[in-house]
């Protein structure tokens, strides 16, 4: 008999004396007080992260994890389903938009297969080319507008899956990317149900719905609250309303802040993967880094409800892990110069006068 699936434990963070040196640290480079602005938070929290006032990010890894939606035949997106599975073969030919930008930045790609409905085929990856791992739960999620989109077991073998493969990849940076046609609706779900907020407010157009298709999706969506009205917990909301892309995300987040791993965040869908995993284990959120605000109605919303400060605001809203990539050289450059700019007294430079 196999033992039941555990959820990683993760630890706080909180290490005073380590924050307090490395601020110090910080307000002493040559540089006015501050002036380095939410650079100079960004290095402090990618210290207090790894654990070191010289941080180094090593072999980062874009995780893409794809699946498909019982919803999507509700017509709550622009696209049909079989987008999902199209898009994963163009991950995996490199004609993405973060297949382009993990190979601009030296991203290790790997895409997964957590519940695309159609088969897809596997393959081996050439040496530095996007890899594909099949962690297919099943084909698709149920509609969760009459019922639970996964059942307890799905959902825990999805956070099973992703547990397994963050244990899997090398470094020490994890960036987030997802593609589910109908997963915006996923996220405004999960927003809506463990924030209690108004579907409102949290539902917005997606793929690029007007404003006929939004409505037709929030009252798609008040029906899946209504027909999971007792799912309030967050693992028990994951698996009435969520999907298995997004199932397999909380558990390599969940993974990865066990690790002490940087996890840089992208857009609303991942979001909710991480506000989930926050509502299971709070610390979390002390190892995120959230790369931009995207042009979603609901992201700004659930950023607040993490007291995240994204580093972006360039109104995207394409998914697939494209922020996070287009985030990552600040990560870079707030390491280079909490290692490497010198202080006032090393470069023999006048401090401020009184």
């Amino acid at each position: 008999m196999t033992s039941p699936f555990v959820l990683p434990s993760v630890a706080d963070l909180h290490d005073a004396a380590l924050a307090n040196r490395l601020q110090h640290v910080i307000d002493h480079k040559t540089k006015p007080l501050g002036s380095l602005g939410l650079l100079e938070r960004l290095a402090l929290r990618l210290g207090v992260i790894l654990g070191t006032e010289s941080p180094v990010l090593h072999a980062p890894q874009m995780l893409v994890c794809a699946g498909d939606h019982g919803l999507a035949a509700r017509g709550v997106s622009a696209f049909p389903s079989d987008v999902t599975w199209q898009m994963v073969e163009n991950f995996l030919a490199g004609g993405a938009a973060v297949s382009v930008l993990a190979r601009q930045h030296g991203l290790g790609l790997t895409v997964v297969d957590c519940g695309v409905a159609k088969p897809i085929a596997a393959r081996d990856a050439a040496p530095g080319q996007p890899r594909l791992l099949l962690r297919k739960v099943a084909p698709g999620t149920q509609d969760a507008s009459v019922g639970p989109a996964m059942s307890a077991e799905q959902c825990a073998q999805a956070l099973a899956n992703g547990v397994e493969v963050v244990r899997g990849l090398p470094g020490n940076a994890l960036l987030l990317g997802e593609m589910g046609i109908a997963n915006t609706s996923v996220a405004s779900l999960l927003l809506a149900r463990l924030a209690g907020l108004p579907l409102a407010e949290v539902t917005g157009a997606g793929t690029g719905l007007d404003a006929a298709g939004i409505e037709r999706k929030r009252a798609v969506l008040q029906q899946a609250l209504d027909a999971n009205a007792g799912a309030t917990s967050p693992l028990d909301a994951l698996a009435a309303l969520g999907g298995y892309e997004v199932a397999t995300l909380v558990g390599a987040v969940l993974q990865a802040a066990a690790e002490r791993r940087v996890i840089v965040v992208d857009g609303f869908i991942t979001s909710a993967a991480v506000l989930v995993a926050s509502r299971i284990a709070p610390q979390v959120l002390q190892r995120c880094v959230f790369a931009h605000r995207s042009g979603e109605r609901g992201h700004s919303l659930m950023l607040a409800q993490m007291q995240a400060e994204p580093l972006l605001d360039l109104g995207l809203r394409l998914g697939e892990g494209s922020g996070a990539a287009l985030a990552w050289p600040l990560l870079q450059s707030a390491c280079a110069v909490l290692r490497e700019m010198a202080s006032f007294e090393s470069a023999g430079v006048a401090t401020q006068t009184a």
